[in-house]
């Protein structure tokens, strides 16, 4: 049985013992659920990767409760920590080398010499990786290459009986991932992931970004990364012009496309970040609307390619990606 723990002193107390201890505890974000571990416990990452059903060689973002904590594990360069000025507490990951002193298991970072690190913002999730005062890894809490969950009771649709407590902090403010960017190459940073940070805002402190060549379903260096993910059971059509009754509309902006056999607007007045807040939600309500009604797939309208839209096309590619097989 899984534990809902509220988000109340005694509550965060039982979620830190537990991560201590070398359990699993989900807990929200400003992003959306990561599912944490004690990342300097190679049992607890293990177990981690057991719960999502998730391929090893996925490396997990390590989360601190300041950037003071997070550099400690890491090389940090001078941009690094004007970033982490600007934007910490916050949605974004910045991938560095890792110190020679880290005490994060090479498990949680797939035994690389680089270590993803954020701080996220919220007060409990502030609160609690304070009680914790160790690395927490923490990917999202679904099983590998479902929908993230942006929303307590969607942990607990997906991993019920499989952890042992999720913190309801409520719904999450972003509702999409973190940006992720590579700080490790010489030369311009390489955005891996599109997220809560907009590329836009990152280019006024670093300049012109670089963007990866390729993307691959076999050892990604960042997490995120893989091509099929955050998807639904139906399958995912990009980019609709039109819509048919056997299909559920995932819409964007004033005008829905009509004749959907159901429907979720995205945000009826354009606005990106209402738009990414209600993305894995929305997909997650036309999937269960799939299998009432039967429908055989959702069809997305267009999305804008700047801003946050960039950040939910992402999601929306690998949504729509062919599934590797079982």
């Amino acid at each position: 049985m899984t534990l809902r723990l509220a988000a109340t002193p005694s509550g965060l107390e039982t979620a830190a013992r537990i991560l201590r201890d070398g359990g699993l505890v989900a807990f929200g974000t400003e992003t959306v659920y990561g599912l944490g571990g004690d990342a300097t416990q190679p049992a607890a990452v293990a177990r981690i990767f057991e719960a999502k059903n998730r391929p090893r060689f996925n490396p997990l973002i390590s989360h601190f409760a300041t950037a003071e904590a997070a550099f400690e594990q890491v090389v940090a360069t001078p941009l690094a920590r004007r970033l982490a000025h600007a934007f910490w507490p916050g949605p974004l990951t910045l991938v560095l080398p890792r110190a020679s002193t880290s005490t994060v298991s090479d498990l949680a970072a797939d035994g690389l010499e680089s270590l993803a690190v954020r701080v996220p913002k919220g007060e409990s999730i502030q609160a609690l990786l304070r009680a914790v005062g160790r690395p927490v890894a923490a990917p999202s809490a679904n099983r590998s290459g479902r929908i993230s969950p942006s929303d307590a009771s969607h942990v607990l649709e997906e991993l019920e009986g499989r952890i042992d407590a999720v913190l309801d902090s409520g719904p999450c403010q972003v509702g999409l991932e973190s940006t992720v960017l590579d700080l490790t190459a010489e030369g311009s940073p390489i955005l891996l992931r599109p997220g809560g940070i907009p590329a836009e805002a990152l280019e006024e402190i670093c300049g012109p970004l670089a963007y990866p060549e390729s993307e691959t379903e076999t050892a990604p260096a960042s997490p995120g990364r893989m091509l099929s993910h955050y998807a639904p059971a139906l399958p995912v059509r990009l980019n609709a012009l039109s819509v048919s009754p056997t299909e559920g509309l995932l819409a964007f902006g004033p005008t829905p496309l009509a004749g959907a056999g159901a429907g979720w607007n995205l945000s009826q007045a354009g606005n990106l970040e209402e738009a990414a807040a209600r993305l894995f939600s929305g997909l997650r309500y036309l999937d269960k609307q799939g299998a009432v009604l039967g429908l055989t797939g959702i069809a997305v309208q267009p999305v804008p390619a700047h801003g946050l839209g960039l950040a939910i096309q992402d999601r929306l590619r690998r949504a729509a990606a062919p599934r590797p097989a079982l």
